[in-house]
């Protein structure tokens, strides 16, 4: 019997046939703001905590690069050797970052700044025992600022850098601005042989020390102490040059890279050049082993590594700044007079006597016979390197104490 259409209306389904998912429609989850902010949550927690993390690597990092520091470990000195066919590379790390302590930092800059100029310039001289001995170098040094014109108040500015306890105990009887800079395992007290290794460890040690004064923000004219000022050398420094030294021979050009350039005197302006020439000069000692830093700076004078430094270099006139080797011929025009080209400390103090002498003489002149030129110096006398080979053609000028090298 066939059902009739009714009866199938009426038959249930199977109750747990499931539905089919070709026709089930599916929807996002539904996200409340609750959520949205515990996701936001948990992304900055997470930033935070790695930020941390890196702040707190960094300052370990730094903590143990100042303990080593200070421990004294730093780059071997053979590292800059490596750069000898790149210099300035060497030049960009200073071997002796902390060359002084804190201490001598701060009594330095309290030094300076008592010393220095309106425009933080300050004039430098270095002295051991030997020259600041009673009616030495030092004495002759002081008397020429006194002597000379508009030179005496730039005594205010003078700072003299000791070498040793007994220069610097001289220094406080002489002079108001004194600063001690020894050097640690050399005795400059006593002998120091030129170009032993005391000696360059003693030159090298000043060219660390000036790099350190210009990175204070002071420009300085180093001089020799055995240099005589006899008037203001200020108006004739160049505006335009970082770097400007006196010559033992003047070619007449200021820009002439083939001037001889002596060390002994020199004015420098503190910026980013000068500090990096410093950096690249005292670097460069490893370049030219056993080298002293005038015979150092005379190689590198004409490097690359210079002029990608920008720094620019000017030479002083020998006309204005003079000495033995090039006296200055105008007592009119003369500045400064360096006994440099001499062989022994009391042929040094014999001609440094007879030139205030001269200077005093010139002095005491009428102005009409001071522009009359009448007058010339007596020396070099006992500083003639020439007198002295001509006696003695034969005669051996080393090795010599620091007192007694030619400058």
């Amino acid at each position: 019997m066939i059902p009739s259409s009714r009866s199938r209306s009426r038959r249930k389904p199977f109750p747990f046939s499931p539905p089919s998912i070709f026709h089930r429609r599916r929807f996002p989850p539904r996200i409340s703001a609750d959520m949205l902010l515990d996701f936001a949550f948990r992304i900055f927690w997470r930033m935070i905590t790695v930020t941390l993390f890196l702040a707190a690597l960094l300052f370990s990092c730094f903590v143990l690069y100042r303990a080593a520091e200070t421990a004294g470990f730093r780059m071997p000195t053979s590292y800059y050797s490596y750069y000898f066919h790149d210099p300035y590379a060497a030049a960009e790390v200073s071997p002796d970052a902390s060359f002084l302590s804190d201490s001598e930092e701060y009594r330095l800059e309290k030094v300076l700044k008592d010393a220095s100029m309106q425009d933080k310039t300050v004039i430098l001289t270095t002295l051991n025992a030997a020259w600041a001995a009673h009616n030495s170098i030092i004495d002759l040094f002081l008397e020429s600022f006194r002597i000379g014109e508009h030179t005496r108040k730039l005594l205010n500015h003078v700072v003299i850098i000791a070498l040793d306890q007994k220069a610097f105990s001289r220094c406080l009887i002489l002079h108001t601005h004194c600063f001690t800079l020894m050097t640690e395992g050399v005795d400059f007290s006593g002998e120091a042989y030129f170009m032993t290794p005391e000696y360059l460890k003693m030159m090298w040690s000043r060219i660390n020390f000036l790099r350190s004064v210009l990175e204070l923000g002071y420009n300085f004219v180093f001089t020799d102490a055995d240099i005589m000022w006899f008037r203001d050398p200020f108006p004739h420094f160049y505006s335009d040059a970082d770097f400007q030294i006196a010559c033992d021979h003047f070619s007449g050009n200021s820009d002439d890279m083939e001037n001889k350039p002596n060390g002994g005197f020199k004015f420098v302006r503190s910026n980013n050049r000068s500090i990096e020439f410093y950096k690249y000069w005292y670097a460069a000692r490893e370049i030219y082993p056993g080298l002293h830093d005038q015979d150092v700076l005379n190689r590198i004078k004409n490097d690359s590594v210079v002029y990608d430094i920008g720094l620019k270099i000017r030479f002083l006139s020998s006309a204005y700044f003079g000495g033995f080797c090039e006296p200055s011929e105008d007592l009119n025009e003369v500045c400064t007079m360096h006994a440099n080209c001499c062989f022994g400390m009391d042929s040094k103090l014999h001609d440094l006597r007879i030139l205030l002498q001269d200077w005093k003489r010139y002095m005491s002149l009428p102005p009409r016979f001071k522009f009359a030129s009448i007058l010339s110096w007596r020396v070099p006398q006992n500083c003639s390197l020439d007198a002295l080979r001509h006696n003695d053609p034969e005669v051996d000028f080393g090795p010599m104490d620091n007192d007694e090298r030619i400058d």
